[in-house]
């Protein structure tokens, strides 16, 4: 197969580089990777992409995004990429069942996914009262008691966000100090919404309609051990995020995380004609309207790039 633009992956970064791509005849190849819509498809309800005054379904609005990119041609694939070729042109990326695609300009689109603790419960209770996302969930817990596990800036940032929304909030802490920067844990500290639990675990949660209280244990393995209930109505988890970039390690340039790296304001990569759009690339600000512009300014690129060949 060849293509003039391969988009790997469907998240809002992905589908809005189709849109574009495919608004501009370059009838672009998309592969949806193994979560097709992206980290969206892990929550409920949508509230703050804008055009939506009541919220939206958050696979309703992702299944809205790959009809708009079918209407403009897009060639959507349900596959995943395994490996990519960058030591020749035309491309070559290599599909989970052995098809070559040879691409011209390729848009890495392929998220990030958000680290468990690796809880049963984590999965039952995922659209139940357990979350990744502060920004994206908050809302739904105004003036109820949540918890957020983690203890570095990420963790103090969401807990910090939960305080204004919140009428408590509790910070699952395993160590017993906080690992975030001094500013950080400063303003955690001050909050009198926001308690700290060091050297806490969580081992599990409970509740029959949806998350009503975390079974958690201080200082485990330790003589003083204490069990106990902690109830709650939502568990955030903030112990960082990973990149879904493996297959692209030693070919594009990446922090120490995993992030690609991208030169100054725009999705260009170290390798030309490819690009990296979302949360692939995007450390900070990891919402879905955002990831959804860096797949537009993805899709312009390739268009330039391929009217300058």
């Amino acid at each position: 197969m060849k293509t003039k633009c391969l988009i790997i992956g469907s998240g809002p970064a992905g589908y809005t580089a189709a849109i574009y791509a495919g608004r501009a005849n370059l009838n672009p190849t998309l592969y949806t990777g193994l979560q097709m819509g992206g980290q969206l498809t892990q929550t409920t309800d949508i509230e703050n992409f804008p055009g939506f005054p009541d919220g939206i379904d958050a696979n309703e609005m992702m299944e809205n995004f790959r009809k708009q990119a079918a209407r403009f041609d897009a060639d959507i694939h349900d596959g995943v990429i395994t490996d990519v070729d960058f030591s020749q042109k035309p491309y070559v990326a290599t599909t989970d069942r052995g098809e070559k695609i040879e691409a011209d300009t390729i848009i890495v689109a392929t998220g990030a996914s958000a680290k468990y603790l690796g809880l049963p419960d984590e999965e039952k209770y995922r659209g139940q009262g357990v979350s990744a996302c502060a920004t994206c969930d908050g809302f739904f817990y105004r003036k109820k008691v949540v918890a957020v596990v983690g203890g570095g800036d990420t963790a103090c940032e969401e807990a910090t966000y939960l305080a204004n929304l919140c009428s408590k909030v509790y910070m699952i802490v395993r160590k017993p100090y906080l690992r975030a920067s001094e500013i950080m844990k400063k303003r955690v500290e001050d909050n009198s919404k926001i308690e700290i639990l060091y050297e806490t675990n969580t081992l599990g949660l409970y509740g029959d309609n949806g998350v009503e209280g975390a079974h958690v244990v201080y200082r485990k393995g330790e003589t003083n051990e204490k069990k106990y209930d902690l109830p709650i109505d939502g568990f955030f988890l903030a112990i960082g995020h990973k990149p879904n970039t493996d297959i692209f390690r030693g070919k594009l340039d990446m922090d120490e995380v995993g992030y690609i790296k991208t030169q100054g304001d725009t999705p260009r990569t170290n390798i030309e004609g490819v690009y990296a759009a979302g949360d692939c690339a995007d450390p900070t600000y990891r919402q879905a309207v955002v990831a959804a512009g860096s797949g537009c300014k993805a899709a312009l690129e390739a268009e330039r790039y391929l009217q300058g060949k």
